[in-house]
């Protein structure tokens, strides 16, 4: 059976999806998935050939039983709820909220009506990630910093770093397990809409671990590592040949396979148990920080 798509919001992303629902990769789950239209605030008529229409009409259409949400962060769990209230299984960027508490609700909602709630994280497919995994697997970690750099941020839009830097939170549990907050700082100079956050985390093994989140105009994307094993160091990320199926059209087939029950129930829960244990640290550094602010304006 095909599945009515929408994609909701049309920035690089949502256009992206576009054109991977047009151009599925052949003989793949994603030629299940129907493209019906697209929603967006702005005015657009029609896009590579699809016709735009209205929220409503997306919420309320029988025909529709799958919806793609690229919007602005701070509005993603709002749209997943609609949507999932509506009947619709969801595919959804991340960060899915920008609250552990609502990411909860949410995935008990999607539960409570039978959907799938899919939630991107493409950071995880690349190569150079796979290729990362492969040097890291069966070796013995005794320190690690992962430090990420890029332009600044709406944090209005986006979130707070620790949310918005999600990506790099997942590397760091999806390679090193369960992780515990043990400290965090932030550094601004709003005049240079400069920032940098800094977390500290332990492993289960009581391995220290510290992830950067570093942005500034002008400043270029980029990770740096730092993993330290019993057995050497990995100072830089490893070469890796370009894949030939995009990130997001990988994400899209994983989704479809959830939705043909081509998933396993142990990989569905290890899934989501990691998706919310990331976030729930995410709440942790950014709570964490807040203490400690609020402990200084006491001071």
């Amino acid at each position: 059976m095909m599945s009515g798509t929408v994609v909701i919001g049309i920035g690089i992303a949502g256009s992206l999806r576009i054109r991977d629902l047009l151009n599925p990769l052949p003989s793949s789950p994603v030629e299940h998935l129907k493209l019906l239209g697209f929603v967006s605030r702005r005015s657009l008529g029609n896009v590579q050939g699809v016709k735009q229409i209205s929220l409503q009409e997306a919420l309320n259409s029988n025909e529709v039983n799958v919806a793609i949400i690229s919007t602005d962060n701070q509005n993603h769990s709002e749209s997943v709820r609609m949507f999932l209230e509506a009947g619709k299984h969801v595919l959804v960027e991340y960060p899915m909220s920008l609250s552990a508490k609502t990411a909860h609700e949410l995935w008990g909602l999607a539960e409570q009506k039978g959907k799938i709630l899919h939630v991107e994280h493409i950071e995880l497919l690349t190569e150079e990630y796979k290729q990362l995994k492969k040097e890291v697997e069966g070796k013995e970690l005794v320190k690690g910093t992962l430090h990420f750099t890029g332009g600044p941020l709406d944090e209005e839009r986006s979130g707070f770093p620790a949310f918005s830097g999600i990506a790099r939170l997942s590397w760091l549990v999806d390679l090193f397990g369960d992780l515990t907050v043990t400290s965090a700082t932030r550094e601004e100079q709003k005049e240079k809409n400069y920032s940098r956050m800094t977390a500290h985390f332990l492993t289960a093994d009581k391995r220290p671990l510290t992830w950067i989140e570093e942005r500034a105009p002008g400043m270029k994307r980029d990770k740096i590592i730092n993993f330290c094993f019993k057995s050497g160091c990995l100072e830089r990320l490893p070469d890796a040949p370009r894949s030939a199926v995009g990130i997001f059209m990988q994400d899209l087939i994983l989704f479809a396979k959830k939705l043909l029950g081509q998933i396993s129930k142990e990989e569905l829960a290890a899934e989501k148990r990691r998706i919310l244990l990331c976030l729930e640290l995410a709440e942790e550094i950014k709570m964490h920080l807040f203490r400690c602010q609020k402990a200084v304006l006491v001071l």
